[in-house]
């Protein structure tokens, strides 16, 4: 044989091997999706992101325990603000009433 002739076959090999590879790829896609529909992967994935999420929050707010607990009195006093108010005499009425400004009319 020729050199020409065994490169030849040589490259008709790696090309049928590398075509059968391909084949069996296709072949185990198609049974993957078989099994799990287009909607049920995408659930899935939402469901690792958010687990992922939640564990990162976690190694977050352990390293940060101070910050994440004046974090959270902000909130709570931010909430009982009115109470806090009145308590020192404040009255918190008094802004929500009119300042008895009114804009012209264009009549």
């Amino acid at each position: 044989m020729t050199s020409r002739r065994m490169r030849m076959l040589e490259d008709k090999h790696l090309r049928d091997s590398a075509r059968a590879l391909i084949d069996a790829d296709i072949k185990t896609l198609k049974s993957n999706f078989a099994h799990k529909g287009l909607g049920e992967r995408a659930l899935d994935r939402v469901r690792e992101g958010a687990t992922d999420l939640y564990d990162e929050a976690l190694d977050v707010a352990e390293d940060n325990k101070g910050a994440l607990a004046a974090l959270i009195a902000a909130i709570v006093v931010w909430f009982a603000r009115h109470p806090i108010l009145e308590l020192f005499g404040i009255d918190t009425d008094a802004e929500d009433e009119d300042d008895g400004y009114y804009p012209r009319s264009e009549h």
